[in-house]
């Protein structure tokens, strides 16, 4: 039992760190459309498919139909947008999907043995989401320092402007000022 919860767990964390670099290539809105529509009726065949289970196996299958929709419809709008915002909530669907999905597989389980099943759970949802958190920072910090030093460029720049008089020095400024996305 425990090894497979390791086994989880690392799968968990490989899936979530490591997105094919196709999501972030974005599409035409009709590959968009097209892919909700195939999205959608995979959810339908999928639910359909637990209509044949009974206890939890049917709440578990549909737990994991919704999931793999969840998680699919995410993908789709990252690949859409490409969007660093939207990779992010790739993870966080993942993270929660797998979440959900593991829980409903705990109700299995009776006293301790759920109570540690569920709490296993939620720590690899909480280190996931962690993990998506730390990515979005990691870019939000990225982005303001490429600003920081496009700045500290511009303001080199226009240093060396003082130097020059007269048009010489409108057009360096202007200069600088394009090519440092200055106004």
């Amino acid at each position: 039992m425990n090894k497979l919860n390791i086994l989880r767990a690392a799968l968990l964390t490989a899936t979530l760190l490591t997105l094919p670099a196709a999501y972030a290539a974005t599409m035409t809105k009709a590959d968009h459309k097209a892919g909700k529509t195939r999205i959608s009726a995979d959810y339908k065949t999928d639910k359909a498919a637990c209509a044949s289970q009974a206890a939890n196996a049917k709440d578990i299958c549909i737990e994991e139909a919704k999931a793999k929709e969840k998680v699919a419809l995410a993908e789709l709008e990252y690949g859409y947008t490409g969007k660093a915002a939207d990779r992010t909530k790739v993870l966080v669907a993942k993270a929660e999907s797998a979440y959900a999905v593991a829980k409903e597989r705990c109700d299995d389980q009776a006293g301790n043995a759920k109570d540690v099943c569920v709490m296993e759970a939620k720590a690899i949802e909480v280190k996931a989401l962690a993990d998506a958190k730390m990515g979005q920072e990691i870019g939000e910090a990225k982005k303001d320092a490429a600003t920081d030093k496009r700045d500290a460029d511009y303001k080199v720049a226009v240093e060396k402007c003082d130097a020059l008089a007269g048009d010489a020095k409108s057009s360096c400024v202007a200069a600088a000022k394009t090519k440092f996305g200055q106004n």
